[in-house]
């Protein structure tokens, strides 16, 4: 993590969130709505939620269908987050790499508990 002003982190990644295309798998075989959830884990937790942004990274999509993408960040918590991947009606979706930036509070190396 990288920190700024001792209590501002900020956390970045990427991760392949799914390959359907050799294993025929439901984004590029399927037809319909679909989803793909991903479970990320920060290295370090944060001390409350933090704002997460994701994007894509890299997509493979096929040429003969729409592309129709939604990706987001949810279920975020102190210690991660889930990458939400979903499209619909006949796109095709061979694979896909998203990235991901969490910026928010982190423990000041001079905070302590008292237990």
């Amino acid at each position: 993590m990288k920190r700024f002003s001792g209590v501002v982190g900020i956390q970045q990644g990427s991760r392949v969130l799914f390959s359907d295309f050799s294993a025929n798998g439901p984004m590029w075989a399927g037809s319909g709505s679909r989803e793909v959830r991903v479970r990320q884990d920060f290295a370090e937790p944060f001390v409350e939620p933090p704002s997460v942004l994701v994007g894509l990274s890299m997509w493979d999509m096929d040429h003969g269908t729409n592309s129709r993408v939604d990706l987001q960040a949810e279920k975020i918590t102190t210690t991660g987050f889930d990458f939400v991947f979903r499209t619909w009606a006949d796109s095709k979706i061979a694979r896909v790499r998203a990235d991901f930036t969490a910026i928010g509070l982190t423990r000041d190396e001079d905070s302590w508990d008292v237990v």
